[in-house]
């Protein structure tokens, strides 16, 4: 008996979708290529018996709350507020830059936020149209704090300066006049009570879901007996590269356990110095999990251009060549492509739910007819 739905991917995107599609009485097969289910916020008790995050760590933060009310419908939730420091001429200062980290890298004593500001203005550099993530930074607090906190690090995640990257890049971490050192100011802001993996197995836990892991979609495609398929995948793969391959960005993790109980002040330290550390970051689980345990295990970042795409890179050429595919998706009847990856787009998670939600709608609208 085939399917009325077949959705390729775990993670977020393809588990919503099949959610809401058994919800409504189809028939859903999952498959993902990888041992699990969680796509890339997986996360599992390792070695030393504590809960780390494969992919890297993921913080959950929305202002959306359809999302939020959606996904409690599979966790209950941990109160938690990320905060990240920088490593900047041997100190750790706050990340997003706030008078905080202004007061202690040049020894001032701003009290106001229109002290702050001024401070900006009085190094912001103009800036015609701010095309460019080196633009976005340049024009709003000047070259001395960009090449300090910015262009090194970006340069690391990326592999490219900031001047050839798309504004989007830097404009996801604001400067702010005040002291609040969080990294996000999201209404929602917690963590799976239970963990990532938890909240899927609750997700997928469907009598009209059946979930197939370790099995490639692209190996057994012909096989499949389908009405509608979701594909979460790279949207370059599923059409066999015809275009050419879109370029993703993607990640090398190390981790490493220590016999202690608290490593870092914070979750997560960023190395902006491109020249004295490869990776890009350090983040400490316990901090996000709350977990109580005597020793600790850290993580580091080391992007690459090799392995699974994680993000695609933004770039006009880049947007240009996923235009062409998704022009081809919108030209092959049945198949739905939804997620970063699918849609060629920089998501956090709410976005991706939101995102799969709202694609569900419009499917079940128009069956067969949604292409994004």
């Amino acid at each position: 008996m085939g399917h009325d739905m077949v959705v390729v991917g775990a993670g977020f995107a393809g588990s919503v979708i099949a959610e809401r599609a058994a919800s409504t009485g189809k028939r859903v097969l999952v498959l993902d290529r990888r041992p699990h289910i969680g796509g890339n916020a997986f996360d599992e008790i390792d070695a030393a018996g504590i809960l780390v995050h494969r992919y890297g760590p993921h913080i959950f933060h929305t202002n959306s709350a359809e999302v939020f009310e959606y996904l409690s419908r599979f966790t209950e939730w941990r109160p938690y507020e990320h905060r990240v420091l920088a490593r900047v001429r041997d100190l750790l200062l706050p990340i997003p830059i706030n008078r905080t980290t202004i007061n202690t890298l040049f020894g001032l004593a701003l009290h106001t936020e229109a002290e702050t500001e001024a401070f900006y203005a009085g190094r912001a550099e103009p800036v015609a149209g701010r095309r460019t993530s080196e633009d976005v930074v340049v024009g709003a607090v000047g070259r001395e704090l960009y090449e300090l906190f910015f262009q090194g690090y970006t340069r690391k995640q990326w592999g490219l300066d900031p001047s050839q990257l798309d504004a989007s890049v830097t404009a996801r971490v604001p400067t702010r006049t005040n002291d609040d050192d969080r990294y996000f100011t999201d209404r929602y802001q917690a963590m799976p009570r239970d963990g990532y993996t938890a909240l899927f197995t609750r997700m997928l836990d469907h009598p009209l879901i059946e979930v197939r892991t370790d099995i490639d979609f692209h190996d057994i495609r012909g096989q499949l007996d389908y009405r509608t398929l979701v594909y979460t995948g790279p949207i370059d793969a599923y059409f066999g590269h015809r275009f050419g391959r879109l370029p993703y960005r993607s990640l090398r993790f190390e981790f490493e356990t220590l016999e202690t109980p608290r490593a870092q002040p914070v979750a997560t330290i960023n190395e902006p110095d491109e020249r004295a550390v490869a990776y890009t970051r350090t983040t400490e689980f316990k901090h996000l999990t709350g977990q109580q345990h005597p020793r600790t295990t850290l993580v580091r970042e080391y992007p690459t251009d090799v392995g699974d795409p994680y993000c695609p890179i933004p770039r006009p050429e880049n947007a240009a060549l996923y235009q062409r595919y998704l022009q081809l998706a919108e030209s092959t009847p049945g198949v739905v492509f939804v997620g970063r990856l699918g849609t060629y787009k920089y998501y956090n998670m709410d976005q991706v739910t939101a995102q799969a939600l709202a694609t569900f709608r419009r499917l079940e609208e128009r069956p067969g007819k949604v292409a994004a």
